[in-house]
């Protein structure tokens, strides 16, 4: 059991393997970024409760979304007590339900039919892919401006949760990607050898520990 009210930095390796669902839509968490609030100069929370990001200072467990650059939408996971703002950043993962419906988010063709040759439904089908990054994570899972706010739930909330029993076997660190500021925190996690994975794999291996970094 997750508490979703540590720092991100803590909660963030726990989320790898994790599957989040949203509507037809389930991704496997294999690549997350943890964002420490305030005083973390990279994070949407450094000046304060203010706009969208107000969502980043509580409560835990629900989701974050905000536009990269106009164009993309990506999701965190809001961390930590009420007041204090930190995310984690879902970054990659693998479609385990509903390829077509992510192939269609993501604006790829479907196979017409069954009869259509396998070779050519496989080329309009990158997999592998779909969720890798997270402007296409959002875009394959379907994220919306209006899911800002929306609780990490059960079955009858928009978005579903589900957390493994336990820690996977084998997680990496390392630095941040895509940001100018901090960029050097080792606060990126993600799941070794798998293909939807950053293509930046600097880092080492991650061992659990007491309580969160003490960085920034």
């Amino acid at each position: 059991m997750i508490d979703f009210n540590r720092r991100a930095d803590a909660v963030a390796p726990y989320l790898l393997g994790a599957i989040i669902r949203r509507g037809k839509v389930a991704i496997r968490l294999t690549e997350v970024e943890a964002y420490l609030g305030p005083k973390d100069p990279a994070s949407h929370a450094v000046s304060g409760p203010s706009g969208r990001a107000a969502v980043m200072f509580g409560p835990a467990r629900h989701v974050y979304v905000y536009s990269s650059y106009g164009i993309h939408l990506s999701g965190n996971i809001v961390c930590s007590p009420d007041g204090t703002a930190s995310g984690v950043l879902m970054r990659a993962g693998e479609v385990v339900e509903g390829v077509d419906q992510a192939l269609t988010n993501r604006g790829f063709i479907v196979a017409a039919s069954p009869d259509e040759d396998q070779a050519d439904a496989q080329a309009r089908r990158p997999e592998a892919e779909l969720a890798k990054g997270p402007g296409n994570f959002g875009a394959a899972i379907g994220l919306s401006l209006a899911d800002n706010g929306q609780p990490l739930g059960g079955p009858d909330d928009l978005f579903e949760l589900h957390v493994p029993d336990l820690l996977a076997p084998e997680i990496w660190v390392g630095p941040r990607v895509g940001i100018t500021k901090a960029r050097d925190e080792p606060l990126r996690f993600w799941l070794p050898d798998e293909p939807s994975v950053s293509s930046r794999k600097i880092g080492s291996p991650w061992t659990p520990r007491e309580g969160p970094f003490t960085l920034l």
